[in-house]
């Protein structure tokens, strides 16, 4: 199953070059970016592990792509995306966000249906990706990170 989130989710995967283009739009557009992964790609879990800090002080495209290229190599098995910020209307907002990296194998989601009082259905999806320990998930092994961006140690969260 092929998860879906973030813009371009139901494109084919982004080449390096293609990802190069989206941040430099969301540079140009004064969006600092920031690189996030996970291994629970559960469509309600927002908070991702962030790589280092937001890059509110990188201009280049090449600076932000060098550190997907870090997570991806720190993370091969898990997602990673990048997220651009938007402050222009006085909060920090998501003004773009996708994934640059898939983990090999994706398991999927199972809806589970549940019937209540007075035959009211309640449904919950369950992540076949959470059956297995956080870090061994899509066969990667938890271990700390060893390299960020300067600006933190690479596994803090938001």
């Amino acid at each position: 199953m092929r998860i879906t989130q973030g813009t371009f989710s139901f494109l084919p995967d982004l080449t390096d070059d293609e990802i190069t283009a989206q941040i430099a739009y969301a540079l140009e557009h004064g969006w600092p970016c920031s690189v996030e992964y996970t291994d629970d790609p559960h469509p309600r879990n927002t908070y991702w592990e962030m790589w280092g800090l937001p890059l509110f002080d990188l201009a280049d495209p090449a600076a932000v792509l060098d550190e997907v290229r870090a997570c991806r190599e720190e993370h091969p098995e898990h997602y990673v995306r990048v997220n651009a910020y938007d402050a222009s209307l006085g909060r920090q907002t998501v003004a773009l966000s996708f994934l640059v990296q898939r983990p090999s194998e994706e398991p999927g989601f199972r809806l589970d249906r549940q019937e209540g009082v007075d035959r009211r259905m309640h449904y919950s999806v369950h992540s076949y990706a959470t059956e297995r320990p956080a870090g061994s998930r899509y066969g990667a092994t938890a271990g700390p990170s060893t390299r960020g961006n300067g600006q933190g140690n690479g596994h803090g969260r938001h």
